[in-house]
């Protein structure tokens, strides 16, 4: 391949690193500027980004705001998005500047449903807490009161936002551990869909605090979300009850579920997202009733890589002069 030819490719951004197979594919499409150090983009390199490139490959963390886009000639036509979420991008501002935006549905289904269940039954066994026993040498031996957890098997299980990962969640709750499972959803779903699920839908999110045990976040952040369970709400929900959150981390107001659980208005909670990532409050990380993961709800090795080879189909699709499937504006 002649410097020509590859000088005449499309010139690609992308924000952070990616797996092997990925980043080998999108170097022998494009003309593909890779983030080796790994470090998160600062909002002048994303600014710049979208002047310096024909392509932006970003991830779900990655804000991309109105005022980067507006009042400057952009190079950048397409911002192949790394995640199922978009909110991280003003959409309107993109069409405004005639940049389409993509993203990655689909792929990560199954292995974000993974890790809700397994925060669910961290919260509610009390993993985190035992684990930090054992490991600091002060476990005294078996006791029949010891760090007593909460049954999960035959409890009702909430969702909120019951799209493929509210789906995925509830077939395992309900055909895994017995759970009747009631659910909120914006828009009206067929009964009969409903049943697969064992699940019936309710009429409003307080509908479903009032009557969960354990309560899974699975709605887009974003917007009107923002803040969708604040302290108004988690007070409605049973002192017995759990909290997950693999969906975004602003649709939870932090302060108030900290001081929800400091006052045992809610028994536990389970989170794999945060408002303002990668800082996480030091009172969330001192409770004794949370488990927190550090946003690994699709980070499988085959997740990631999908992901990352439906990001890049995106691109080509565009650069072939074809509208990509996974388009959003």
């Amino acid at each position: 391949m002649t410097s020509e030819t590859k000088a005449a490719r499309p010139r690609l951004i992308v924000t952070r690193k990616l797996p092997k197979q990925v980043e080998d594919y999108l170097a022998g499409r494009f003309d593909a500027v890779f983030n080796e150090k790994d470090e998160a983009f600062t909002p002048k390199q994303l600014k710049d980004a979208l002047s310096d490139a024909d392509a932006l490959l970003p991830t779900a963390v990655d804000g991309l705001s109105k005022d980067m886009m507006e009042g400057q000639d952009l190079r950048c036509k397409i911002i192949a998005n790394f995640g199922v979420g978009y909110n991280n991008i003003d959409v309107d501002a993109a069409s405004g500047a005639g940049i389409a935006v993509t993203n990655t549905p689909g792929v990560l289904t199954d292995c974000t449903a993974d890790i809700a269940v397994a925060l669910l039954l961290m919260s509610a066994r009390r993993t985190t807490q035992s684990e930090k026993i054992l490991r600091a040498a002060q476990w005294e031996g078996f006791s029949p009161t010891f760090n007593l957890g909460a049954k999960v098997t035959g409890k009702t299980l909430g969702i909120i936002g019951m799209g493929r990962i509210g789906k995925a969640m509830a077939k395992r709750c309900h055909f895994g551990f017995d759970m009747p499972v009631v659910f909120y959803n914006r828009s009206k779903m067929d009964p009969d869909e409903a049943k697969k699920f064992g699940a019936t839908q309710l009429d409003s999110v307080e509908d479903v605090l009032k009557t969960a045990d354990f309560v899974s976040l699975h709605c887009p952040g974003g917007g009107s979300n923002r803040h969708l369970i604040n302290a108004q709400r988690l007070s409605m929900m049973k002192p017995s009850a759990h909290l997950i959150n693999t969906a975004r981390g602003e649709v939870v107001d932090e302060t108030a579920l900290i001081a929800a659980l400091q006052t045992g208005t809610i028994a536990g909670a389970g989170l794999d997202v945060f408002e303002e990532e990668p800082s996480v409050p030091k009172a969330l990380t001192q409770l004794e009733t949370v488990s927190l993961l550090p946003h690994i709800g699709s980070g499988t090795l085959e997740t990631r890589t999908e992901m990352g080879m439906m990001a890049a189909n995106n691109l080509v699709a565009f650069f072939e002069g074809k509208k990509p499937d996974n388009q959003v504006n």
